[in-house]
């Protein structure tokens, strides 16, 4: 007798589900704010909390799901406030203004302290917008490496359980194999997708956007506390490009600026094997001496 197929959600669905909340009846108007109920997911986790950038897709998911969006996410800002604790966690989605083409968004996420109080632990804020079909230009250029069947996966520590869920194939920049504080510039080129392989859209984009290790790091090979204070991921692509990626892999290129004073910025960008940007982000993260 042949078995039914079991249906498995991939552990990044699960990891962003929102379950909606009820709310007052004078909170059903054009700006009401939408709340959802969502949970940490042992799969992404990191050192202290979840990783950030299922942190940040969750905050997203709030905004796509929210029954008055209009478009596709342009840009969205995420600033941590706090790890969060592992468990439940409130979302808040609340479009500030809607225009004609654009739309504004704030998004809070809280979580109930030991002492019963509700905290902050990362606010957001999102421009989404219906794009018009018009002149289009990439001035970036994608660089130029080998293809990803030809390069090894990284043979990374697991310390961490989000590494396992990301299939990553460094062509530059590799993590410091000595931590022996030598210096070295701080660019990581590296082919990188969802693992196991997962079509492609806004929020594992979003999350993808975060995985390069950090650039204190690979500039200064000591490993350095470090935490992401604020990220800003912008969109250069539709749903249908973003779909139209699919399962692929996407290159990644990540540098940085400047280290001062406690504080480094991180600019990315994200291409698909077509040689599309599909995004670019920028960090500022938090280190320690």
């Amino acid at each position: 007798m042949t078995r039914p197929k079991l249906l498995v959600n991939h552990p990044f669905d699960e990891a962003v589900t929102l379950t909606p909340q009820a709310t007052d009846a004078h909170e059903h108007g054009a700006g009401a704010p939408r709340r959802y109920l969502g949970h940490t997911h042992q799969a992404y986790g990191n050192m202290v909390g979840p990783f950030g950038g299922v942190t940040a897709a969750q905050a997203l998911q709030a905004v796509l799901q929210h029954p008055q969006r209009l478009g596709e996410p342009v840009s969205f800002t995420v600033n941590y406030a706090s790890a969060l604790a592992d468990g439940a966690f409130m979302a808040e989605a609340r479009p500030l203004r809607t225009n004609r083409s654009t739309q504004h968004w704030l998004v809070l996420l809280t979580q109930t302290g030991a002492d019963g109080l509700d905290a902050t632990v990362l606010s957001a804020t999102a421009v989404t917008a219906v794009r018009r079909s018009t002149w289009s230009a990439a001035d970036a250029v994608m660089p130029t490496v080998p293809a990803p069947p030809s390069i090894a996966r990284a043979a990374i520590a697991k310390r961490v359980k989000w590494i396992e869920r990301y299939d990553m194939r460094p062509c530059a920049g590799l993590m410091p194999h000595t931590w022996d504080g030598s210096e070295a510039d701080s660019l990581t080129q590296l082919w990188m997708r969802d693992d196991p392989p997962r079509p492609l859209d806004y929020l594992s984009l979003t999350a993808l956007a975060d995985v390069f290790y950090p650039r204190v790091w690979r500039r200064r090979a000591l490993m350095t506390p470090v935490g992401t204070v604020s990220m800003t991921v912008y969109y250069h692509a539709g749903a249908a490009e973003l779909a139209a990626t699919g399962e692929d892999y996407l290159l990644g290129q990540a540098r940085s600026q400047s280290f001062f004073n406690g504080f480094f910025d991180q600019s990315a960008e994200l291409w698909n094997e077509a040689g599309q940007l599909l995004a670019t982000t920028h960090q500022i993260v938090y280190y320690k001496e």
